[in-house]
């Protein structure tokens, strides 16, 4: 039986393809039963995948550094409240690797770009 350190390798060394990570952060927003504590674990994990890969930014040290003090302070109970309020209109929150561009034939071309586009603040 593997120790929990090997284990804890293994979820690190796993975390490293962008994916896979993704998938692990996206399974924690899902669960019907929330625990906030295993979302901030969860991101931690992701965390310190990147720096092992010497493949974090300052500027997302920085985010990873606010959003984990906001997650101590409020138990994250602002992300699942917004998971749940998108489920209730029929939404899905998801989460995908950036950068990754999709096959010209699976964007809808029904929608003209300005509708793409937010309205301005001071839209009448």
């Amino acid at each position: 039986m593997p120790t929990s350190d090997s284990y804890y390798e293994s979820l690190i060394e796993s975390l490293k393809d962008a994916e896979h990570a993704g998938g692990f952060i996206g399974a924690i927003l899902e669960e019907k039963d929330p625990e906030p504590a295993l979302l901030r674990n969860a991101i931690r994990k992701v965390v310190e995948a990147k720096i092992r890969m010497n493949a974090l930014s300052e500027s997302a040290k920085e985010h990873h550094e606010k959003l984990d003090k906001m997650l101590t302070e409020s138990g994250g109970l602002e992300i699942y409240s917004l998971v749940e309020l998108l489920e209730a209109l029929g939404f899905k929150l998801e989460i995908t690797v950036a950068g990754i561009e999709l096959p010209a034939d699976s964007i809808s071309t029904e929608m003209g770009e300005s509708e793409l586009l937010p309205e301005p603040a001071n839209a009448s």
